[in-house]
């Protein structure tokens, strides 16, 4: 079939480790005209979990329309900040958040999917 061009009917959450920890990032975004995410420093049993936080974004992102930095509603009281990072948007922690990046990507974990045990 060469010539006719290939759309992912998927976006994959990809990982790999880094000097500082797991690095998670979304393929298959961009082609739907939103930028890819990423979450960087992550320690690896962290790893599925935070795949999952990725999808969830991905998935809010896409049903919105959002395309640029911003603050995102993932639940009640639930909430992540995307900032631009490497032609993408890195997921981080809101800024009101007070205290370490490590605890909120736990607690972040926790909140969203109680079944989850970190």
């Amino acid at each position: 079939m060469s010539g006719e061009k290939s759309t992912r009917a998927e976006v994959r959450i990809v990982g790999a480790e880094r000097p500082g920890g797991l690095e998670l990032r979304t393929l298959g975004l961009a082609e739907r005209g939103l930028p890819e995410l990423r979450a960087t420093g992550l320690p690896p049993y962290l790893g599925q979990g935070w795949a999952q936080v990725l999808g969830l974004v991905a998935q809010r992102m896409a049903a919105s329309g959002l395309n640029g930095p911003a603050r995102l509603e993932l639940g009640d009281g639930v909430a992540v900040l995307l900032a631009a990072d490497k032609g993408g948007l890195a997921v981080l922690p809101p800024p009101d958040h007070g205290g370490r990046v490590d605890d909120w990507r736990r607690e972040l974990l926790v909140r969203l999917f109680p079944e989850a045990s970190v």
